[in-house]
């Protein structure tokens, strides 16, 4: 089998991986659109979709005809070119980094040496695609969008990227591949050796994303949809369907990083089985992270455009930065990985404490005073 493969043409190896990835992901979406429906019907208490299919199995399916069917409106005064390449934009970069993200050690398009930094520089190309957006729009409200999803993303880029540098000098490799055996060898994951740098990480993570409680540049009751507004139809579904690409893409990522990936405690056993047990261990997790990316969704509210920028230039940053410091100077004299969980716990504690203090006080300042019907009647 591995003769015959290697007889293959590159060129054509990689169409075909490049299709099985994106097949796999469009099956990924269905999923995770019925399952984020699910999860937030059961914290509101409802049932959620029930009609189409069992428990509503088939919701997404339709879901997808209906977006595909749709009329497709173009604004008359929307830049033609800009408005048609900005889905592609946002959709493309998302699909791209799969080419390195493994699932197991062998199923991978393009085990990289440099995957971390791949991942660093196609993340970020996303913005661009909203820019463009809300610009091709030609609409004020759609390019007030696309700014502030640019100005949110560029924030929040920083410490996103200093918790991947933090994970990469853990392990002393940029190969994702590395960082999961890395993780096995030690027998803990880098969740528990850097809980300060998981957190950056899944914040960060989900400022990228746009969702809940990050979700500010496509805010309704603000901007009218964001970038976005001008968009219907297929093109509309594009945005939807890289969206939750992102969102799988960064579960993976919280998985591979600091879940220890598709490794077991102990495999006694090797061949077919090991690889479907490890994929299904993959996706364990990976769908754990997921659903608590949608808990955060149904319990926090949506933050003010200055709360969220302060939020990462004051908060996300420095601690960023003090994540950098305390794993180098561990490395450097060589301690033992559990000072790098005391201190990081110790940092992330605090913060914490600090923020909790911070919105309390801001509560018991914008609480108005209710005078019972008695003072009412005596103050007039």
């Amino acid at each position: 089998m591995t003769e015959f493969l290697e007889d293959i043409p590159q060129p054509i190896t990689y169409a075909v991986g490049a299709a099985l990835i994106f097949a796999f992901l469009s099956v990924m979406v269905l999923v995770l659109t019925w399952l984020e429906r699910k999860a937030l019907a059961r914290i509101q208490q409802r049932m959620g979709p029930m009609r189409v299919g069992p428990h509503g199995t088939l919701q997404p399916i339709a879901d997808a005809l209906k977006l595909i069917t749709k009329e497709d409106i173009l604004p008359s005064w929307a830049d033609r070119r800009v408005y048609w390449l900005a889905p592609l934009a946002v959709f493309v970069p998302s699909l791209l980094l799969w080419v390195t993200i493994p699932i197991t050690q062998d199923i991978v398009l393009r085990n990289m040496d440099m995957g971390l930094f791949y991942i660093t520089a196609f993340s970020v190309l996303t913005v661009l695609g909203l820019v463009m957006a809300g610009w091709g729009s030609a609409n004020k409200y759609a390019i007030l969008g696309g700014l502030r999803a640019a100005g949110q993303l560029v924030s929040y880029e920083v410490p996103f990227i200093m918790a991947l540098l933090a994970v990469a000098m853990l392990s002393q490799s940029l190969n994702i591949v590395d960082i999961v055996n890395d993780q096995a060898e030690a027998r803990v994951g880098n969740a528990i050796v850097q809980p300060l740098g998981l957190f950056l990480f899944l914040v960060a993570a989900l400022a990228e994303l746009g969702r809940t409680p990050f979700d500010i540049h496509h805010a309704e009751s603000e901007v009218v949809g964001g970038p976005f507004v001008e968009y219907s139809g297929a093109h509309w579904a594009v945005f939807f369907l890289a969206e939750y690409i992102n969102t799988f893409t960064v579960a993976a990522l919280v998985t591979l990083l600091f879940l220890g990936g598709w490794r077991w405690p102990d495999m006694p056993f090797d061949g077919p089985l090991h690889t479907l047990l490890s994929v299904a261990w993959f996706l364990v997790k990976t769908y754990a992270v997921i659903l608590v990316i949608f808990w955060i969704r149904g319990t926090y509210p949506r933050l003010r455009i200055d709360q969220l920028m302060a939020f990462g230039w004051k908060v996300l940053v420095p601690l960023s930065f003090v994540n950098i410091i305390i794993t180098g100077i561990a490395l450097f004299y060589q301690w033992h990985w559990s000072l790098i969980t005391l201190m990081s716990a110790f940092w992330l504690v605090g913060v914490l404490i600090v923020l909790r203090r911070q919105a309390g006080a801001r509560n018991q300042r914008m609480t108005v005073r209710v005078l019972p019907a008695d003072d009412l009647r005596t103050t007039t």
